[in-house]
């Protein structure tokens, strides 16, 4: 596996990769867990090679966020994709991808507004612009994104369609499920920052989800469910919930579980200084 910091280099190193075949993207911020390698071997069935980008990207963390203390292992998560057989690492510096003087930046509307969007002002504009960037710099085929974050993939979806942007289109984005522990709870690098009593808690998130789904499949009052959602959690040992909303899959437009379309459930809560997101379908 090789590994690249620059740019020149880089698009020496993908130029000699795509004379012999496609390539898949596999955009991450490093702290890789079963997750992102679940990622990777969607990519490998994908294209003939697989080109993961470490970044954690200072534009999408918000005042007094988590970004100084985010996980970075970049030994560690170097290892685990040379074991995959990922034929390429993508690691820049903050420099390399916002240089002296950098001013630009995208912003999604629309499928951006709510959820992580209110929660988390000006997150999705930094994501969009990362994203943008790796897609210009990489040109992969595909791109491949966890359905946990199922808000940031519509954006990233509705970026490429907006702007035409051929490598990838919006079609050959692709979402790939979400990876859970046992007790149902979702991967995250996150989680890492979970003392042992919060992460028993924790599992109370996926657990109250399935809960409310099957009450609202049964017919029961969404506000009366999602309400029951919300105060199951605080029970459990979360400190705040910063939404419990049912949305459509594709519009993200809210929803009630009687709708035409495929609709999803979607949460957001802090367990001690960390907050967790999950969604499901309805």
């Amino acid at each position: 596996m090789q590994t690249v910091t620059s740019l020149d280099p880089l698009r020496s190193a993908l130029e000699a990769l795509r004379r012999d075949g496609t390539l898949a993207l596999v955009p991450t911020m490093g702290a890789l867990h079963e997750g992102h390698l679940a990622l990777v071997r969607a990519a490998r069935d994908r294209a003939r090679h697989v080109i993961v980008s470490i970044f954690v990207n200072p534009r999408q963390f918000g005042v007094n966020e988590d970004l100084s203390r985010y996980p970075r292992q970049l030994e560690r998560d170097s290892a685990l994709l040379a074991a995959e057989g990922v034929s390429l690492l993508w690691a820049p510096s903050v420099e390399a991808m916002y240089p002296t003087g950098y001013g630009t930046e995208i912003s999604v509307a629309g499928v951006s507004e709510g959820l992580c969007g209110a929660a988390r002002p000006g997150h999705f504009d930094g994501v969009a612009t990362v994203v943008a960037k790796l897609f210009n710099q990489v040109r992969p085929d595909t791109a491949l994104f966890g359905e946990k974050d199922w808000q940031q993939l519509a954006v990233i979806r509705r970026m490429a369609r907006d702007l035409d942007l051929v490598a990838p289109a919006a079609d050959a984005i692709i979402g790939v499920a979400t990876v859970r522990e046992v007790d149902g709870l979702a991967l995250s690098s996150r989680n890492a920052y979970l003392s042992p009593e919060q992460r028993a808690q924790a599992a109370a998130l996926p657990r109250e989800m399935d809960r409310a789904i099957a009450a609202l499949r049964s017919g029961a009052e969404q506000a009366v469910v999602l309400a029951g959602l919300v105060g199951g959690l605080i029970a459990a040992g979360f400190a705040s919930v910063d939404y419990a909303e049912l949305r459509e899959a594709e519009s993200l437009a809210p929803a009630t579980p009687l709708a035409a379309v495929p609709t999803r459930l979607f949460v957001a809560a802090r367990i001690g200084g960390t907050r967790l997101i999950d969604n499901k379908p309805v």
